[in-house]
């Protein structure tokens, strides 16, 4: 058993679990189909490879916040026209006959900072790591549009004589430093994923598939601790995400 560890971090991330229709949430922290999605993208898996994803989800997922982040939201339209004429331009409704301007609520973190630890197999996060150092595809943060800020890749993340990912998590260096009248928590948020049917919250984001027209996704069990900042080692020069505070 190994851990890898995944720096997120980056001016915008969204990373939802309930979204239906025109309200797109955001969960406070990753979610593991967002997570192994990066992973999929890294890769270079298309999204029908059930089988990998399977794989892939077999991961034990733990994450710490370093950055909460601000939730915001954003008023969207999409297929707006200026002249009715158009008939081509627009959002085309559900019979298809017509076309319409389509308005939704999009919820993101602002300014959020998360390191995410994998317990699993050493060959397939050695895969992993290798991948996320030079993706096939391009990373994003929970939407094609937010892109990491930093490089997911760290280049001590790969632990491989770790068999306890909260351990990981507890030992890693912290990934902000704070300037100027800037304040940073005095505790760190740990959400760790626990056995079928034990924790204190269920999450709907174990990613079953990812195809097309047929995603669906079970349920997770999780639950949350929290580390003192200061117990935790300070922030290496090039691993820091500087530019949140």
């Amino acid at each position: 058993m190994a851990v890898l560890l995944m720096r997120l971090c980056g001016p915008m991330q969204s990373w939802g679990t309930q979204s239906r229709f025109s309200h797109r949430d955001s969960d406070l922290e990753p979610s593991k189909s967002g997570v192994i999605g990066l992973l999929c993208a890294a890769m270079g898996r298309p999204r029908d490879d059930h089988n990998y994803i399977e794989k892939l989800a077999r991961l034990k997922m733990g994450v710490r916040v370093d950055m909460e982040g601000i939730l915001k939201k954003d008023f969207h339209t999409a297929g707006g026209w200026h002249f009715k004429k158009d008939e081509k331009y627009g959002v085309p409704t559900a019979d298809g006959k017509s076309r319409r301007t389509v308005i939704s609520d999009r919820y993101y973190l602002a300014d959020a900072c998360f390191l995410v630890a994998l317990k699993g197999d050493l060959d397939l996060l050695q895969e992993l790591h290798n991948a996320l150092q030079a993706p096939i595809w391009q990373l994003y943060l929970g939407r094609k549009s937010f892109v990491p800020g930093l490089p997911v890749w760290l280049k001590d993340g790969l632990l491989d004589h770790c068999e306890d990912a909260l351990k990981a998590l507890k030992t890693y260096p912290y990934l902000c430093i704070s300037y100027k009248d800037n304040k940073l928590p005095d505790k760190v948020r740990v959400e760790m994923e626990t056995e079928f049917g034990v924790g204190e919250r269920v999450k709907q984001d174990q990613p079953i598939s990812f195809a097309q027209g047929n995603r669906k996704f079970g349920l997770r069990h999780v639950t949350t601790t929290w580390i003192e900042k200061e117990k935790l080692p300070p922030a290496k020069e090039d691993a820091l995400c500087s530019f949140l505070v």
